[in-house]
């Protein structure tokens, strides 16, 4: 989006047709996130950011005054078709990293627009009296920071959600004052920047362009992987911060309005993230779940006592049920359950069974990733209900059927303060009369590596094996 909007964004008068385009065009960006706020009107939020991106791009295409449009015309193509391939391949279990990824893509698309205005001045209508106002470049040098924090730090992001990398926070010595320091040499680098002399500039900008990339670094590895999810939510709000500051630079309204509408937005989401886990922004910035070891290990978890039951055990439990509460996890999208879970409980109702559903905000790595599945899967939304909506319904349900959530149901959150997800509010499952719990052995951990008390408990009885498997043979009793 920055380079195709950058392309016809010299200052000067601005077309009131194209100022006009722009508006409608934020306009839509601001439908489509009302949109993707409900899983029911998700598509329509969809299909009004499309368009809304479409009349921007055919806008500064057709008021180009810099670019080749055949050279614009095979990029298009050929990111299309990149864009295109990733979508029909990609599994859901795989959309947190892939998110990820394509922060990564934004934040050096601004780093590689800044530096084209920068060596390019005259073309993006940056000259004044010979040189770029002194303006301007604090909002190059922003933009070109903010893009390289969101690069690197969204790669760092990408390798441990894909599992290239280790989810285990890396603990450097004096982290803290090495971020410290970077932070403020970037600062100082961008005032400089901003006030040296045309001829000056250039070492400045690398400099500083050099310490964004590495601090983007050095704040996602000390981050362990329990709190990917603000990570994810936080890199967004980096990457449109920087498309924003972009939209400055060039005096492009668009780059602007869709800037600060993803800076806002992921903002906001960080901020719920860090709510729904107990947690504060920067002390995720500062060291994240996992930095000082979990409370459980191999082996207390080979030596305790557990109860492992069948499918025909479930299947006879959650008949003979009045309510039952079902909290779906990783687990379930990477067995690609959710189909067979909704059968289950079409099931279960025909029998007379009240099902509802519990998501939690950070379920899946990343939020809203339980509810898309749900949704995919024709779930009814009126029976899916967030943690602080349903928690309180579990002294009085039957069964909790927990399928593939691990750490969003662990009560060490709640007891144990030398746990590294202590703090974060959980599901109550320990308060249900029955607990079937389904992962595939004892021998796994949840993604902040710790052990789980629902496991061993006097009313749990755990179902080893694959989730979808193991849902398809309750299926089968529950028909029978």
């Amino acid at each position: 989006m920055l380079s195709f909007l950058a392309a016809g964004s010299a200052h000067g008068p601005v077309n009131p047709w194209v100022a006009l385009a722009y508006l409608v065009s934020g306009i839509l960006f601001i439908l489509a996130l009302r949109g993707l706020s409900h899983p029911t009107t998700s598509r329509a939020g969809n299909r009004f950011g499309m368009v809304g991106m479409l009349i921007a791009m055919v806008t500064t295409l057709v008021t180009h005054d810099i670019a080749n449009i055949i050279e614009i015309g095979i990029a298009i193509l050929i990111g299309g078709l990149i864009g295109f391939t990733i979508a029909r391949r990609i599994a859901m279990t795989a959309m947190p990293e892939l998110v990820a990824a394509f922060h990564s893509l934004v934040g050096l698309a601004a780093v590689l627009v800044g530096w084209a205005a920068y060596l390019n001045p005259d073309a993006f209508g940056l000259l004044v009296d010979g040189g770029i106002a002194p303006v301007s470049k604090i909002e190059m040098g922003l933009g070109i920071a903010i893009g390289a924090i969101t690069f690197s730090g969204s790669v760092i992001a990408f390798a441990k959600l894909s599992g290239k990398m280790s989810g285990s926070p890396i603990i450097l010595p004096l982290r803290h004052v090495i971020n410290l320091g970077t932070l403020a040499a970037i600062i100082v680098l961008t005032a400089l920047f901003a006030m040296a002399a045309p001829a000056e500039t250039l070492p400045l900008i690398v400099a500083l362009t050099v310490l964004a990339f590495i601090i983007g670094f050095l704040l996602i590895i000390p981050i362990g992987g329990a709190d990917m999810p603000v990570v994810v939510s936080m890199l967004n709000s980096y990457s449109g911060w920087a498309a924003a500051a972009m939209g400055f630079t060039l005096g492009n309204t668009a780059m602007i309005i869709t800037g600060a509408l993803v800076g806002s937005s992921g903002a906001i989401l960080s901020y719920i993230m860090c709510r729904a886990m107990n947690r504060s922004f920067i002390s995720v910035i500062a060291g994240g779940f996992g930095a000082d070891g979990g409370s459980g290990g191999g082996e207390a978890r080979e030596q305790r006592p557990y109860k492992q039951g069948s499918a025909d055990d479930a299947a006879f439990m959650l008949s003979q049920a009045e309510n039952v509460i079902v909290i779906p996890g990783y687990g379930m999208a990477v067995a690609q359950a959710q189909h067979a879970l909704r059968e289950m409980t079409d099931l279960l109702e025909e029998q007379g069974v009240n099902v509802k559903f519990a998501i939690h905000p950070v379920a899946g790595r990343m939020p809203g990733h339980m509810n898309v599945l749900l949704a995919e899967a024709s779930v009814d939304y009126d029976k899916v209900f967030e943690l602080e909506d349903i928690n309180s319904e579990f002294a009085q349900c039957d069964v909790a059927f927990i399928i593939g959530a691990n750490d969003v149901v662990n009560p060490a959150a709640k007891t144990d303060k030398s746990s590294p997800i202590y703090g974060m509010p959980v599901f109550d499952v320990d308060k249900a009369k029955q607990v079937f719990f389904i992962k595939r052995s004892m021998g796994g951990v949840g993604y902040a590596g710790v052990d789980n008390d629902v496991f061993y408990m006097d009313q749990t009885m755990m179902l080893l094996s694959d989730a979808k498997k193991m849902v398809e043979e309750i299926n089968k009793s529950l028909g029978d």
